[in-house]
């Protein structure tokens, strides 16, 4: 498909990151048109490049997952030859994001300060895990350590149990998206002003963000909240029961649902219990409805109570894996599930690009690329000779 009408095409991306928020992000703004130029070192790229198994045909299987719509450039940030080749990047570029620890760009020589002052409308992002100000800007910033630090292991997993982190890297790819709308929208200020900006994301900041409720709770009673299992801190029942063959979801969001789901689980006289018949009294009371709900719940098959609350148009669903998951027609449907051929892992699968747009849609391109894929063309764009790149490979600086 091609990028002409996509929000960002026309645009240029140089991407310094790597392991997951950075690529991430860049992913997000490859999939909208932009062209995203992915710098990595010489002879072993980003780090998820060795990440597995499981690996196809030698190709991480995570790295493949978020590096679609990219190029490859191998280059040394430290060689001396390196230098002339950046500054003719640069000077195409429109976007520069990189997820270092705060400092790394600056001893680089690529601060956003000196890059600004030379490039005035380029937009410049940095992702690192606290920040580039505060006194814990200098630490780094891993998913499961800023899942802790953030809260949100606190409240997830069983009251009795121990925290547990979520089953993706949540700080990271939330970090990677604030990244993608706050690149997007200083691009948009651009366009008012001819000036480019910082956007500065801490994965702190990002999952700290996500607490929005939970936070509230706090700043409203001064209660710091817990872990509740699946259930809901404010809304009952909405939670995961089990059936007689599996799990499944109910979610409740009212006192009419609640009535209708009563009357499909052949227990109405529950819906007129003052101590269940509003909201409210269901959250106070949770502790007596869980177990009558229990009891009735586990007497049928999932499929089952899913039809037939789904009929009576009671929130509910499976508790499915990932590959019922990635069955689902509907997903196939939404062109959430891509094949494409890569250079050298063959044929592979991936997922679409979620946010759909009626009039300038984003696709799914290219694969994602082998380490050095467009090397020679990048430079040769660069001016640079095939004799000149040749002479950059013998002296190891891409």
């Amino acid at each position: 498909m091609t990028t002409d009408r996509a929000p960002l095409a026309g645009l240029t991306v140089l991407d310094f990151t790597r392991v997951l928020s950075g690529p991430y992000c860049t992913m997000l703004l490859a999939d909208m048109g932009a062209r995203v130029i992915k710098l990595e070192q010489p002879g072993r790229g980003d780090d998820t490049r060795a990440w597995g198994p499981p690996f196809v045909n030698g190709e991480s299987a995570y790295f493949l997952s978020i590096n679609r719509n990219k190029e490859s450039l191998t280059l040394d940030l430290k060689h001396i030859a390196a230098r002339p080749i950046l500054e003719a990047l640069l000077a195409r570029a429109d976007v520069l994001v990189e997820n270092f620890r705060p400092g790394t760009m600056a001893r680089l020589g690529l601060s956003y300060e000196s890059l600004a002052a030379r490039y005035p409308r380029l937009v410049y992002c940095s992702i690192s895990g606290f920040g580039q100000t505060g006194p814990r800007r200098e630490e780094p910033g891993y998913d499961a350590v800023i899942q802790g630090e953030a809260g949100l292991m606190s409240i997830t997993g069983e009251a009795a149990g121990p925290p547990y982190r979520l089953g993706v890297a949540i700080s990271d790819i939330v970090s990677g998206m604030f990244a993608a709308q706050g690149i997007t929208l200083a691009l948009l200020a651009r366009f008012r002003t001819e000036r480019g900006q910082h956007v500065d994301i801490g994965m702190l900041d990002a999952t700290a963000a996500l607490l929005t409720y939970q936070a509230g709770i706090f700043f409203a009673t001064g209660t710091t909240p817990g872990r509740l299992g699946n259930r809901h801190p404010t809304i009952a029942p909405y939670e995961t029961f089990s059936a007689l063959d599996g799990d499944f979801v109910v979610a409740v969001g009212n006192d009419d649902q609640f009535r209708r789901f009563c009357s499909i689980i052949g227990a109405e006289s529950l819906a007129t219990d003052e101590r269940f018949d509003t909201n409210r009294s269901r959250v106070v009371h949770y502790n007596e409805l869980r177990p009558l709900l229990v009891e009735r719940l586990s007497t049928r098959a999932r499929e089952e109570w899913v039809r037939d609350l789904k009929a009576a148009g009671v929130p509910c669903g499976s508790v499915r894996n990932v590959a019922e998951v990635l069955a689902d027609p509907q997903l196939d449907a939404r062109g959430m599930i891509h094949a494409i051929d890569h250079i050298s892992a063959g044929a592979i699968r991936l997922l679409g690009v979620p946010i759909k747009l009626s009039e300038t849609p984003g696709s799914v391109r290219a694969a994602p690329p082998a380490l050095g894929q467009h090397t020679n063309g990048i430079l040769e764009e660069c001016g640079l000779s095939r004799g000149e790149v040749q002479a950059l490979r013998e002296a190891k600086a891409i």
